[in-house]
């Protein structure tokens, strides 16, 4: 059964172009780990709830947007091995010129149980 994995986090808006850098050198890494697909987003609607929201979950500064993103995998199984792989990756070490806060970041593993509306 396909895994995702997904995440929230927040960016300055001035770091936009060291944050996305850094997500192409994460997807060639989870590509070459096994994912199947990496996909990175940029906030473009993401408002503001009373309740819960995407900005809230990830504390979001006034200065920052917030970034959506997900890795899709073939299974937990394969999930587990190529991210053992990839967090044993010199590429994956935090370095002082992380474009954002990884405490705020909000992430988690996912069962996929649809795609297209077909059950996976």
């Amino acid at each position: 059964m396909a895994y995702v994995d997904g995440f929230v986090a927040s960016v300055p808006a001035a770091n936009k172009a060291a944050y996305t850098a850094m997500t192409k050198t994460m997807a060639a890494l989870f590509l070459e780990c096994g994912a199947l697909q990496v996909v990175d987003s940029w906030g473009d609607d993401v408002p503001e709830g009373k309740l819960t929201s995407f900005p809230m979950a990830v504390q979001r500064k006034p200065d920052e947007v917030v970034c959506f993103g997900w890795i899709v995998w073939p299974s937990r199984a394969a999930r587990d091995a190529g991210f053992k792989t990839a967090m044993a990756d010199p590429r994956m070490a935090p370095g002082s010129d992380m474009p954002f806060d990884g405490n705020r970041m909000i992430f988690g593993g996912f069962a996929m149980i649809q795609r297209d509306g077909k059950d996976i």
